[in-house]
């Protein structure tokens, strides 16, 4: 994990595809913080919830001077379907399959499930501040209260 950006590290700026087809990476948030969350997969219970309360923070975020970004390797399609369901307001991103943000950042990553392995998200968020560096990192996340934990690092950045 040593190799992986750390707290202090500038974050990849590596793009990744939005739900409308077209591009956003971190750079595009210089001058904002950013809160970049990894979550295994859309429609599922934990990722639901996490997304849903992300939104509902949304206007706090901005308040203090901070951009969203929720991210998985689903496609821009499911993304679109994922958001009209639930009605989210936090954007979303898709990660290229191969050498993207979740790749260079290590939470692409082997787990296990059910004695079989497999390569999936590792739940993480990363705290970005305005000139792009990692500024806090919260990894194998529990969902309940997250967000509100998030809310209160950013304000306090």
């Amino acid at each position: 994990m040593s190799d992986f950006p750390k707290v202090g590290d500038p974050i990849p700026d590596i793009a990744m595809e939005t739900p409308d087809g077209g591009q956003v990476k971190p750079s595009d948030f210089r001058g904002h913080k950013l809160v970049i969350f990894f979550y295994p997969k859309d429609d599922t219970p934990g990722c639901t919830t996490e997304n849903k309360d992300f939104s509902a923070l949304q206007d706090q975020f901005a308040a203090a001077g901070t951009k969203l970004l929720g991210v998985s390797k689903d496609p821009a399609k499911k993304h679109a379907k994922f958001i009209a369901k639930h009605g989210l307001t936090a954007p979303l991103a898709s990660d290229p399959e191969e050498g993207g943000l979740s790749d260079a950042l290590g939470v692409w990553a082997e787990k296990q499930m059910y004695g079989k392995t497999y390569m999936g998200m590792v739940r993480t968020t990363y705290l970005v501040d305005e000139a792009g560096k990692i500024a806090q990192v919260w990894e194998k996340v529990k969902v309940k209260g997250h967000a509100e934990n998030v809310l209160a690092a950013a304000k306090a950045l």
